[in-house]
């Protein structure tokens, strides 16, 4: 472990929030095998793995790390418990902490992107049962059966900045669309999806403008405000059409912006020429190759969504920040157009 990132967490400190040779911190002993740190000003005490994926866990560091790296190769719970030679409710109390570990990790580091593309696609999966099997109450949850993970995904760099796991309501697009644009600096990426039209009501309420149409005449009451698409805003879609669960025919339609903007993005795209959607649905493989939960004819499947969510933010976090592809190779430079950061 880097100690050199540690630092005193008495918020009492005026060293607070400070690392390396400024923290001044001193070991003070060992605590369930975790080194503890001690400020040389305030004495405060606390275990080297505060603030990490690794506090409060009892479980030798060298199993823990092995385990979670079953995890987050798509190893079952049973089965990495069989591996580790340990309890299956142990590797479920890892879960959970190491999720939300690298959902900050991943809120830490998405932010004030710049992209130029941006492919957003729905995969299905299920919890606890699929929605045909649900009784009226469960129903009424809303926490189980059909289950729609919204992925955004930029084709350019192989990122994923943003997902969501809910229902396929149009509730759930507009918050989808909402959380991407909250990790996006002010440019408005060239949005690519399939022929859903929940995709095209979110885009419009989240980058939306409001406008009053000009009054006709001059009686009656002023013309209803609604909400029109900025003229930066491109989104185009791809319409599947299959017969007898065969692919017969793919095309592809304009919904916001025009033909010029449309055809300038293609000529400046590095890896598009066409409307297309085959970076998101390639990374939907991936996806399913790193969790087993999502397979589709699997008794492996969640039972709750929470760790569903659990098991995606391992996953994702593994893809981003392990695994080796074109989007862990670039470094961030600040962009001319916007004063933003680029990916």
């Amino acid at each position: 472990m880097d100690l050199s990132t540690c630092y005193c967490r008495d918020r009492n400190c005026h060293r607070y929030g400070q690392s390396g040779s400024e923290a001044r911190l001193e070991s003070a002993g060992w605590h369930r095998g975790a080194l503890r740190l001690e400020g040389q000003e305030c004495r405060h005490r606390f275990s080297s793995r505060t603030g990490t994926a690794y506090a409060g866990i009892r479980t030798p560091a060298d199993v823990y790390q092995k385990g979670i790296h079953h995890l987050a190769e798509g190893v079952l719970i049973r089965a990495t418990a069989r591996l580790m030679e340990c309890d299956k409710d142990t590797v479920c109390h890892w879960l959970p902490r190491v999720g939300q570990h690298c959902q900050g990790v991943r809120q830490y580091f998405f932010r004030q992107l710049h992209l130029t593309e941006c492919q957003v696609v729905g995969l299905w999966t299920f919890v606890f049962k699929k929605e045909k099997h649900l009784t009226m109450l469960e129903k009424l949850a809303g926490r189980y059966g059909d289950t729609w993970i919204w992925t955004a995904f930029d084709p350019v760099h192989k990122l994923v900045p943003m997902w969501r796991v809910g229902k396929r309501t149009s509730e759930d697009a507009k918050r989808f669309i909402l959380a991407l644009k909250g990790t996006l600096d002010a440019h408005i990426p060239f949005f690519t999806s399939d022929d859903l039209p929940q995709y095209a009501e979110a885009l419009l309420e989240v980058y939306g403008k409001w406008y009053t149409p000009a009054r006709r005449g001059t009686r009656g009451r002023l013309p209803a405000a609604h909400k029109r698409p900025p003229a930066n805003l491109c989104y185009a879609g791809v319409v599947k059409e299959r017969e007898d669960n065969r692919l017969v025919q793919v095309t592809t339609r304009l919904v916001y912006g025009t033909e010029e903007q449309l055809n300038l993005f293609l000529k400046n795209s590095p890896v598009s020429t066409t409307i297309n959607t085959y970076g998101v649905e390639r990374n939907n493989l991936t996806i399913r190759q790193d969790s087993r939960r999502l397979g589709r004819k699997v008794n492996a499947f969640s039972k709750k969504r929470t760790y569903l969510k659990y098991q995606l933010e391992l996953a994702f976090a593994y893809y981003h920040f392990c695994c080796p592809h074109r989007g862990s190779c670039l470094r961030c430079k600040p962009s001319s157009n916007h004063g933003q950061r680029k990916t």
